[in-house]
């Protein structure tokens, strides 16, 4: 139950987001909280090993799908296909 005891409990209502400049420091995150007793999940997702969310954003993928129209389409469906975002896969997908 984090500082309040066992009544409150964390649930997935809650995640951190941590956007990053490029692949190697996406990689530096999400092997961090993965690889020290965490596991991966869709699209950018993955929980520590106490079970929080955190959302691993490339800067790129955000950039992707604020731009709109067939650009945020063809990033969210790389996205989709995606655990840990690839920084340079979600830029082949912006360029089409």
């Amino acid at each position: 139950g984090l500082n309040g005891g066992p009544a409150f409990k964390h649930n997935e209502a809650f995640s951190f987001q941590i956007a990053t400049d490029d692949q190697q420091e996406t990689d530096r995150y999400w092997n961090a909280i993965v690889g020290s007793g965490g596991q991966e999940s869709a699209c950018g997702w993955c929980k520590d090993k106490w079970g929080i969310s955190w959302q691993i954003t490339p800067r790129v993928l955000t950039e992707a799908m604020a731009a709109g129209g067939d650009e945020a389409k063809r990033a969210f469906e790389a996205m989709m296909e995606m655990k840990k975002i690839d920084v340079a896969a979600i830029e082949a997908a912006r360029r089409g």
